[in-house]
């Protein structure tokens, strides 16, 4: 029988969904469970989206251009400019999802063999991009400690080699839920001016920043234009995870022309997923208000209760809706199959996210979980009983440690 592919071999599992087995065993007993692993928000679809798909007036479902549809893209483009982020449709072209606007980027600006810097933990299928170009991950640690914050920018020039070709980052941060301030952004783009390398950030929670902390993006710094990729996604900001439709951004022509022949490649994004997604744009801001105002009840609660846990520190995320959590134990992938596969509380438990697989340094996050607090408070209660139990119990709990 012939064998699949090396780089087929090498790509890793997802950390959030290679649980899923257990996790249908444990429902198939009777178990429910709460999933804290994957940020599927339960806030419901706007209106605007679903009612567009609904209305429009569609007799042949046709190809749309590769770059997406104008209308949407114009539109879009003003939406951008509501957070001050000042490009023209034809700076953006519409993805399939997120996911494929980091794929495409990565294949655009990277040869193989070239570097790519990413402060670790991140988020979990960036390995798995970077891998499909063969492209070298190069993490550089942030600190639980710190709540994550930007490594130092010396830290940074330590790893530059001559194969470095860019820096990725996500903000506000999955898994982190860490939101980069103004200083630590502006001396990131000095440095990528310094050594003339691209910048490719992740920015698909700007709509949730909490505690009064400013948003900004790498599109509002001056002096690096020409280096910088905006990647972005619908998914969170419209609870519309299924209709797979993300954006690429840049003002780099060659960047943009490039990029479009891998897009041609693919023919075009989903149809009805741009229609709804142009009439999403037409969301009251109220819809946004009440969510984040949910999400920030949904983290005070749970970093309050996770942090009233013996040996247990999490720190306070200030965007998105995940938070990475230290556990006394001796291994987050053994734990999180325990709690699915052996533990139950009143018939229930909890399925979270072991943050290894949101490390690319080896034996990196060994003890620490991330937490998608994408349920109502009432469940996510329950969550937190189940999890305080279990780590009563789990055989393989350490010594409680002093919290940072």
């Amino acid at each position: 029988m012939p064998k699949v592919s090396n780089k087929a071999t090498g790509m890793p599992a997802s950390p959030i969904r290679k649980l899923v087995p257990f996790a249908e065993a444990a429902k198939k007993r009777g178990t429910k469970i709460y999933h804290l692993n994957i940020g599927q928000p339960d806030i419901e679809t706007p209106a605007a989206f679903l009612n567009a798909v609904k209305t429009a007036p569609v007799k042949v479902l046709e190809y749309s251009h590769s770059a997406g549809n104008e209308s949407y893209r114009k539109k879009l483009s003003t939406y951008y400019k509501s957070y001050n982020i000042n490009i023209d449709f034809t700076d953006i072209i519409i993805t399939c999802g997120g996911s494929e606007a980091i794929s495409i980027a990565m294949q655009t600006c990277f040869n193989p063999g070239d570097e790519i810097i990413i402060p670790e933990p991140f988020y979990a299928n960036y390995n798995g991009f970077s891998r499909s170009a063969d492209v070298i991950v190069k993490p550089i640690p942030s600190s639980i400690e710190s709540g994550f914050a930007l490594p130092s920018i010396s830290a940074f020039e330590k790893m530059i080699t001559p194969k470095t070709k860019g820096i990725m980052i996500c903000n506000p941060g999955n898994p982190t839920g860490y939101l980069y301030t103004k200083i630590e952004l502006e001396a990131l783009r000095d440095l990528v001016k310094k050594y003339d390398l691209f910048l490719l950030s992740d920015e698909v929670y700007r709509e949730f920043c909490y505690d009064g902390k400013e948003y900004v993006s790498v599109m509002h710094l001056s002096g690096i234009e020409n280096n910088v990729i905006l990647l972005d996604s619908i998914s969170k900001r419209y609870s519309a995870c299924g209709a797979r439709i993300g954006a690429l951004i840049s003002k780099n022509k060659d960047v943009m022309a490039s990029a479009l022949k891998f897009a041609q490649a693919r023919l075009s994004p989903p149809s009805y997923g741009q229609i709804g997604a142009e009439g999403a744009l037409d969301t009251p801001q109220s819809y946004f208000d009440g969510v984040k105002k949910e999400y920030i009840g949904r983290r005070d609660f749970v970093i309050d209760a996770l942090n009233k846990i013996p040996g247990v520190f999490c720190p306070k995320p200030s965007g998105a809706f995940y938070c990475i959590a230290r556990l006394p134990i001796d291994n987050a992938d053994k734990f999180c199959q325990w709690l699915l596969e052996e533990f139950e509380y009143n018939k229930q438990t909890v399925m979270l996210a072991p943050a290894t697989g949101f490390y690319s340094t080896p034996g990196a996050g060994i003890n620490e979980v991330r937490i998608a607090y994408v349920l109502n408070l009432q469940d996510l209660d329950n969550a937190m009983v189940c999890l305080m139990d279990a780590l009563t119990k789990y055989p393989g709990r350490t010594t409680v440690t002093a919290k940072a």
